[in-house]
């Protein structure tokens, strides 16, 4: 797992893991094809910088993990699932602007 700027990248092997380590956990599952994910790419390391205090970006390229995708019925791209305490509570589906994302996060902190 990659680690910058409280962005990691997950893996099928190590995702259980992240969860554990992470209390509050964005994932991003997105490929290089999917223009709406380049446009999310920027935002989400912004996010990232911001709220790395606050919760950590992991990212899954469906390519490379697709039973990753699998496991989560993500069946479009870009797709953000937001973790709490290991359990998935929150879905967003497509390229969302910072200040919705910046909202979800806020409710995970609850």
């Amino acid at each position: 797992m990659a680690n910058t700027t409280n962005t990691i990248t997950l893996t099928e092997a190590g995702f259980d893991e992240a969860l554990a380590a992470h209390p509050r956990l964005v994932v991003d599952f997105w490929a290089s094809w999917c223009g709406p994910c380049r446009m999310l790419a920027p935002v989400l390391d912004e996010v990232a910088r911001e709220q790395g205090d606050q919760v950590v970006i992991g990212k899954v390229n469906v390519d490379e993990q697709p039973g990753l995708a699998g496991r989560f019925s993500v069946r479009s791209i870009p797709t953000l699932l937001f973790f709490k305490d290991g359990e998935a509570v929150d879905t967003m589906i497509g390229a969302q602007p910072k200040a919705q994302i910046d909202k979800r996060i806020t409710a995970l902190k609850g």
